[in-house]
Formats: C-alpha cells, structure tokens, sequence
C-alpha cells in the first residue's frame, strides 16, 4: 500500500485518485474545492509530504477558440498552456521536505517536459511523464484497461524509477496492459500522435461520406466496413516503420487523381494536396540531410552522393512513383550530383555498377521491411560494395552500426543516431 497524492482534482484527476485509492492510500489537492468519499481531501502541504508519489493531473489546455468546437484553422497555431503544470511543480518544490516521486499525467507536446519542466523541479525530486488514454464519460474504466501504459524517463530506462511505477500501476490494472518505456520525449509524442492518428482517421472516413454525398450511388458504410475488414496493410502495423515515402505506380498518383476529383465534386477541401506536399517535404528534409553529410567526414573534400535502390522498391525494376528519385531530385535541386545502384533499374540514367571511392550513400531498400508481411525475411544485400570511408543513411534503421572504416546513421533516431 502506498501513500499516493494526486495534485488536480478535476474532471479527469479526481476519478483517477478515486481508482488509486481502491488498493493505496491517496489524497488530493485542488485548488476549487472538491468532496471524495475515498479520496482524502488536503491542503498541499500535507498532499506534498504524506505521499511518495506525487501524480499532477492538472489541464494544459489551449486558448479560448482552439478547442476545435468553432473554426480554428485559419488562426495562428499555439502550444497548450503550461501554467498550471508549473504551478503545481512550484509547489512541490515549495513545500516538499524530502525528495518525491513526481509523475505528469497532462498531455502536453514532444520537447516539453525535457525543455520546460524538469528544469524548475528540485534535483533532490524524481520525474516521469506517464500521459493517460482515458475519456471523458468512462475515465475509471479506461484507467484499468487500458491500450497501454507509457512511461517516460530522462533516458527511457526501465531500471529504477519506472519499473517502480509499472509495480504500482500492476495493482490496480484489470487488463494486464503492455507498458511502453521510452524517453519523456519519446512518451510526449506517443500520446500527441495516438490522439492524431483517431482524428486522421475520422477525417478519412468522413471524407468518404462527403464523396458519397457528391457522386451518388455510393453508400459510405460498403465503402468504410470494406476497409475496415483489411487487417493486413490499413487496419493492422504495415506501414507503420519510417522511412522512405510512399512509392510506386500507384499510390503517389492516386492521390494526385483524387485532388482532382475532390475539385470536380466541389467537396471544398484537398486532403490529397496535403499528404503530397508532406510527402515531398520530406523528401526534401531527407536531401538536405544526405548533402550536409557529404562534407562531414573528411575533412575538405565533400563526398559525392549515391542512392542504394532506384526502382520504387527491391525485387522490381520500375521507377515509376520511386522516392529514390524524388530524394535525387532534391539533392539536384541543393546543387549537388547523385548516382543511383540499382541492377535491376529499368531507368538506367545515373545508374552505376560500382562506387570508386567513399560516398554518402542512402540506403533506399530494405527488403525485409518491404516483404516481411509474406513470411520473407531475407535482407537486400549491397548493391556493390561500399568503400571504406563512405557514410551510410539508413532511414530503416536496421543496419549494423559497427561497420568497419563505414560511419553508419539511423536516420531517424536521434537518440542514438550512430
């Protein structure tokens, strides 16, 4: 049984307390009055130094007009408010008199905890971010079951503090729960892009249905539960490892076809217009990347650039719709040449058997990845070998980073990027 406090006490915080409360002994300070039948209402000094765990359960919210119930996309972006996540943190400091295990349950964006928070809490106190899936309407219930549990650390070590919490959280868990241990920055951005990937969806969806409205002769739900019954690639983890962009003879140009039709239809946006600008952006920030590297590995001399693949994937020979050629693109762009191994391109431009010497070198296939949902798991093997002195950007983050005299980067992964 520990001796837990809970400072906010609100719509979301009091039910949470409540559920702790079941199995620990929890008190709870807000700063409006609250009443609990199991929950020992406090003032913040006793809150502070009868609990061992401090979990702050106070808003981050937004502005008034950004909540999403009245139009907001024409406004400025802005960041959640911090100021009642650093209030409470205040007054930990304020009044603890021995160190605290303080856990932040808010929802708040990556960088946050790392740039603003940690930095105002006493060293002598411990720090997780732990956000919740939970909603209003069943908060007690989703606390107990939830999808999972994330907890975030200064490294995204289980060791210590965090395998700490999984203990506490086993007690009172009804749906033995997978746990998620990761940086704070880490957990930060598994919480902001869960919720965003639900509203993506529901837009997608509703796409549909705006199309339905607009065409005829369509019903959205053959459409929708079609696509929902396709657990290998939509509704299943295909596509869910980053790297190169989307590719091939198809995708790419149905999204461009379907900007056209959302213009014939008059549906009065173009989702489609934005996932293809993303798409390029990121081409372009991937360009960028391989020409910085290319002057930093010896001294004076920049290497020249090579792209590992040119066809849209390993195993076929096409280049329609390749990424290798939109990246290529971008490198000229930047003003820089580029070569592309590929044996089985069937666009032989810029296409070498060999390197002559050291390159940056982007590693564009990886099989496995490409292939893994048929039960292959055989990895490309190189092209041509790579010369010693040559810098290798792998965007799936699966090569060996021991290579000898190769300096190999998980693009990606700025954690541990080499």
């Amino acid at each position: 049984m520990k001796n837990i406090g809970f400072i906010g006490i609100g719509k979301l915080g009091l039910e949470c307390a409540e559920v702790m409360a079941e199995q620990h002994e929890v008190r709870g300070y807000d700063i409006y009055p609250r009443i609990s039948d199991s929950v020992k209402v406090c003032n913040i000094d006793e809150l502070v130094n009868e609990s061992e765990w401090i979990f702050i359960a106070v808003p981050t919210p937004h502005a008034e007009g950004y909540d999403g119930s009245v139009p907001s996309s024409h406004m400025e972006p802005r960041d959640f408010g911090h100021d009642a996540v650093i209030d409470a943190i205040n007054k930990v400091n304020a009044h603890a008199r021995s160190s605290k295990k303080v856990v932040l349950i808010s929802t708040v964006l990556p960088g946050t905890t790392r740039k603003h928070f940690v930095p105002l809490l006493d060293s002598k106190h411990q720090f997780l971010y732990n956000p919740y899936l939970i909603a209003m309407g069943s908060v007690k219930w989703d606390m107990v079951n939830p999808e999972m549990i994330m907890i975030g650390t200064e490294d995204g070590d289980w060791n210590g503090i965090a395998g700490e919490l999984k203990d506490l959280y086993d007690t009172v868990m009804q749906n033995n729960p997978r746990y998620e241990i990761g940086t704070w920055d880490e957990c930060e951005a598994i919480k902001i892009f869960y919720n965003t990937f639900i509203s993506a969806k529901v837009g997608l969806v509703n796409m549909v249905q705006d199309f339905a409205m607009k065409i005829g002769n369509i019903n959205v739900d053959v459409v929708t539960d079609a696509l929902a019954r396709s657990t290998m690639r939509i509704m299943g983890p295909k596509y869910m490892t980053a790297g190169m962009g989307d590719a091939g003879a198809c995708h790419p140009r149905d999204n461009i076809a379907l900007r056209w039709l959302a213009q014939e239809y008059e549906i009065g946006y173009d989702f489609f217009d934005t996932v293809m600008h993303a798409r390029e952006i990121q081409a372009k920030n991937l360009a960028q990347f391989l020409v910085e590297q290319s002057g930093d590995w010896i001294v004076g001399e920049n290497l020249p650039i090579a792209i590992h693949g040119k066809a849209y994937k390993p195993d076929v020979p096409y280049c329609i719709g390749s990424y290798s050629t939109l990246v290529g693109h971008y490198i000229k762009e930047l003003g820089h040449s580029v070569v592309y191994l590929d044996p089985m391109a069937d666009d032989p431009a810029d296409v070498v058997a060999e390197l002559p010497g050291p390159h940056v070198v982007l590693w564009a296939h990886n099989r496995k990845i490409t292939y893994e949902y048929t039960g292959d798991q055989l990895d490309t093997q190189p092209y041509c070998a790579i010369p010693a002195g040559s810098i290798i950007v792998d965007p799936w983050r699966k090569l060996n980073q021991t290579a000898d005299g190769i300096k190999v980067i998980h693009y990606g992964n700025t954690r541990n990027p080499t």
